[in-house]
């Protein structure tokens, strides 16, 4: 697993991709952050939370983290590799992993250098270290889950590009799930309200960006990922035995 996790991670940052990726997610971040200060008066203090900054970047985060995953499996049908890794001698499980965990990797590094906005904001003001970690943790589980379902739609088609949309729009819908499952057409069916309220990821990155940590929301973020990287192991099991 280890050697299709140093391949991935290398294919990232031996080429400027994983770079401008975080650049630009740096470049939403310092906007979001710097907004509200260059609005105030010199005499004014201003009172915000980094738990609001995240929540109000997801909106725009969604069209980075397909970027990260198209290239998963899509590429390697693409280019004919796919082959060479099937025959090799790790299982299919192991390579899903060590290409989750690559994807992982290239998002920590990419949520990492936003760690100097609280550092700038402690050193003129103050921090609420338990928001914070609470804000952390919810955009960290909420990136991941999806990761994981970028993961599975490469696995399914040999273009990135198609892969990509495909992401952002299944992303997009679900970033809105819960507002569907309020609208006056859903709610004449309480089945399928409950359905798509149980499968809504937004109102359980709220209460993490309120500052709250449930274990209801651990166990949500964590059974999806493991739920969708079982499918991607079927998908890719499926492919290669059709390869014989």
């Amino acid at each position: 697993m280890f050697s299709i996790y140093k391949k991935e991670l290398q294919s990232f940052f031996y080429t400027p991709f994983a770079y401008a990726l975080t650049a630009l997610f740096m470049l939403l971040f310092t906007y979001m952050f710097a907004s509200p200060i260059a609005k105030l008066e010199s005499t004014n203090t201003l009172m915000f939370s980094f738990t609001e900054i995240f929540y109000d970047i997801i909106m725009f985060f969604i069209f980075l983290i397909p970027i990260i995953t198209m290239r998963t499996f899509a590429d390697e049908r693409k280019l004919g590799t796919e082959v060479l890794l099937m025959s090799s001698p790790l299982n299919v499980a192991k390579i899903v992993l060590g290409k989750f965990f690559a994807n992982v990797t290239v998002f920590l590094f990419m949520i990492a250098g936003s760690a100097l906005f609280p550092i700038i904001t402690e050193m003129n003001g103050e921090v609420v270290v338990s928001q914070l970690i609470c804000a952390y943790i919810g955009f960290f589980s909420w990136g991941t889950m999806f990761i994981a379902l970028g993961m599975l739609i490469s696995s399914f088609t040999e273009s990135a590009i198609i892969a990509a949309i495909i992401g952002e729009f299944v992303m997009f819908v679900d970033l809105f799930l819960d507002d569907i499952s309020r609208s006056a057409f859903v709610s004449q069916y309480p089945k399928l309200q409950s359905l798509l309220t149980a499968f809504a990821a937004q109102p359980r990155f709220a209460y993490f960006s309120q500052g709250f940590i449930r274990l209801s929301d651990l166990v949500f973020f964590a059974s999806a990922i493991i739920v969708l990287l079982c499918w991607t192991y079927i998908s890719i099991e499926r492919r290669r035995w059709n390869r014989g």
